[in-house]
């Protein structure tokens, strides 16, 4: 919103103090000048030795209009320096606020002294950055998990993709199934790292899960890429129980097998070929 330029707030406030300061004197002098005049008769002076009202007024309006004019530049420089030690505060809480609208939600206030409106004000701003830079963190890391735990889902299904394309015997009803079940995979994958980026927010529940079924589950989805790879896969074990998100440690699953499939060296499987002994000293090779 734009505005019309207007008095500083440390200025409203100076004029302020020193406009009460000066009404004060006024009331005070004026009380001063009524009460003398009570005992000073109006004719006095011009038959007796004593000072009349005349006199009075010469000697006093004078040393009055001194004193209001010392008391308004003391007022204005006093206004002026209590305004302003009224107002860091809100002079910090402004360059935190403009730090903030930069991208900067690290910055806190942090505002010393004594509990007051102000302080307090400080105090809920430094919570909302709080909040605030652990809201923006929860969301870049979400995208940052996301984009990388689903390259694995996009990448099998351009592998089934290019396999269906090379083999055209292949079953189409089988591809079929197999994309939609990496594609339901993708969506509760999706879905589970909603739940972990506010985990912090004790939303997150966890579940039995067995880990054998999984293994196999992520086998039977990678079964293309290893064929596509040259590369054969077993499965051996039984029951294994762990308390955790089903589609979250399926995806560790499949992110550990597709790891092995991809990298997986010739001659020796993913750790190649393992290399001769080493033979010790004083024996021939």
């Amino acid at each position: 919103m734009i505005r019309a330029p207007g008095l500083s707030v440390r200025l409203k406030l100076t004029l302020s103090y020193a406009g009460f300061l000066m009404l004060a004197s006024v009331l005070l002098l004026a009380v001063v000048w009524l009460f003398l005049l009570r005992y000073v008769p109006s004719g006095w002076g011009q038959y007796s030795q004593y000072p009349g009202r005349s006199d009075l007024v010469v000697a006093f309006a004078p040393r009055a209009a001194t004193a209001l004019a010392f008391l308004l530049l003391f007022g204005l420089l006093g206004g002026w320096i209590l305004a302003g030690q009224m107002l860091a505060p809100l002079t910090r809480i402004t360059t935190a606020t403009r730090m903030a609208a930069s991208g900067s939600l690290s910055h806190r206030i942090q505002m010393p002294g004594r509990q007051d409106e102000l302080r307090e004000l400080a105090d809920a701003f430094d919570t909302m950055l709080f909040r605030l830079e652990a809201h923006v963190a929860e969301q870049r890391r979400f995208a940052a998990n996301a984009s990388h735990e689903l390259r694995t889902p996009l990448a099998i299904t351009q592998t089934m993709l290019d396999v269906a394309a090379t083999d055209p015997n292949r079953d189409t009803d089988e591809l079929i199934r197999r994309l939609r079940a990496v594609n339901t995979r993708a969506v509760e994958l999706t879905e589970a790292l909603l739940l972990l980026s506010r985990a912090d927010q004790r939303s997150f529940t966890s579940a039995p899960v067995d880990l054998s079924l999984t293994v196999e589950e992520a086998v039977e989805t990678l079964l293309p890429l290893a064929e596509k790879n040259g590369v054969s896969i077993e499965t051996l074990g039984g029951v294994a129980s762990a308390n955790g998100s089903s589609a979250l440690l399926g995806q560790l699953s499949i992110n550990l097998l597709h790891n092995a499939i991809v990298h997986n060296l010739p001659e020796g499987g993913l750790f190649g070929s393992p290399p001769p002994p080493t033979p010790r000293s004083g024996q021939s090779p």
